[in-house]
């Protein structure tokens, strides 16, 4: 049997709903039965995806939408000036294992390139109840820097 094929494209504001729907099904995966609103994370995208700083990645197989990052623009003496962070990546479970997050992280790096960012940075899941997802990006070519911490405001 052979691989399925997939492209990726830059999202359009147009494709806000695609995208949130994808971000709502990564986070009932990483929230442990958390109630999530649909309706605010559809109005995050509708917000963000309009801003220079904020691009996402769509991936297909044909016309159907199987995944997803996105991405925002940060600058940081550190990192020698602007960068990426991925701070979200989803693809659908059936579609997992042939290559589409693979397929995503490359548009991404390409992206990278024709921006100026001189590095994309991600913030993995838990450990080691996510550990697949870590191997994933060991394999893509990040680095292991160190937890990500956060503060409610």
């Amino acid at each position: 049997m052979s691989k399925p094929s997939y492209t990726v494209r830059q999202a359009t504001p147009a494709d806000a709903e695609t995208l949130s729907g994808f971000v709502y099904e990564l986070l009932s995966e990483l929230s442990d039965g958390e109630e999530l609103d649909r309706n605010i994370i559809a109005d995050s995208a509708r917000q963000l995806l309009p801003m220079a700083t904020v691009t996402g990645l769509l991936a297909f197989r044909g016309s159907e939408p199987v995944g997803a990052m996105m991405l925002n623009e940060c600058a940081a003496i550190y990192a020698g000036g602007r960068f990426a962070e991925i701070s979200e990546l989803y693809v659908r479970p059936e579609h997992r294992s042939f290559g589409v997050a693979s397929q995503l992280v490359s548009a991404a790096t390409e992206l990278a390139g024709a921006r100026g960012w001189k590095r994309l940075e991600v913030g993995a899941p838990h450990q080691p109840e996510w550990e697949r997802s870590l191997k994933f990006y060991l394999r893509e070519g990040f680095e292991e820097i160190g937890p990500r911490l956060r503060k409610r405001t």
